[in-house]
């Protein structure tokens, strides 16, 4: 697995001088540490891991985003969901994995992973700021598969992008 910790620090778990300084500077987290040691420990069951990269994580409520490098979200959601459902038991949350590098439609599809979005427009404010409109297919009286509070939270927090969620059924 790439990432931005050497790998030596991600399996002894002492940090050298360089990734220390990352640390706390705020380059990387304590989440990212924690989360690349969790990916290491199940490239041993999961081969597919070692050809990932991972950049960051992020925490909000019961979610945890995930972002990995360009055409990886295929390995991490392979083995039938497996890699994903053993990530969500170690950490308790519910795991959304986000694409790095991609478009902005991309980036939705995967953030409302499994619903089908119908449209995405962007609304300009009176204040000068943007937000962007998603509308998703649903049917009637379906439950959400996630929670839409940290889907918006993780829009914003990872790339910037203000949302309003509307649904069409």
């Amino acid at each position: 697995m790439k990432t931005e910790l050497c790998s030596f620090c991600l399996k002894s778990g002492m940090l050298c001088q360089k990734c220390s300084t990352r640390v706390k500077d705020g380059e990387i987290s304590k989440l990212d540490l924690k989360i690349a040691r969790l990916l290491l420990s199940l490239e041993e069951k999961y081969p597919s891991l070692q050809n990932i990269s991972f950049f960051k994580a992020f925490d909000v409520g019961r979610t945890l985003a995930i972002v990995v490098g360009h055409g990886d979200v295929p390995r991490l959601l392979g083995y039938g969901g497996k890699i994903v459902k053993a990530i969500s038991e170690k950490s308790g949350k519910s795991i959304r994995i986000l694409e790095q590098g991609v478009d902005d439609r991309k980036f939705l599809e995967d953030l409302f992973m499994p619903l089908n979005i119908l449209t995405i427009n962007t609304i300009w404010l009176p204040d000068g700021t943007t937000e962007t409109r998603v509308i998703l297919k649903r049917k009637r009286g379906m439950q959400l598969p996630f929670d839409l509070k940290a889907i918006k939270e993780i829009a914003e927090k990872v790339r910037k992008i203000a949302l309003r969620i509307e649904f069409a059924y």
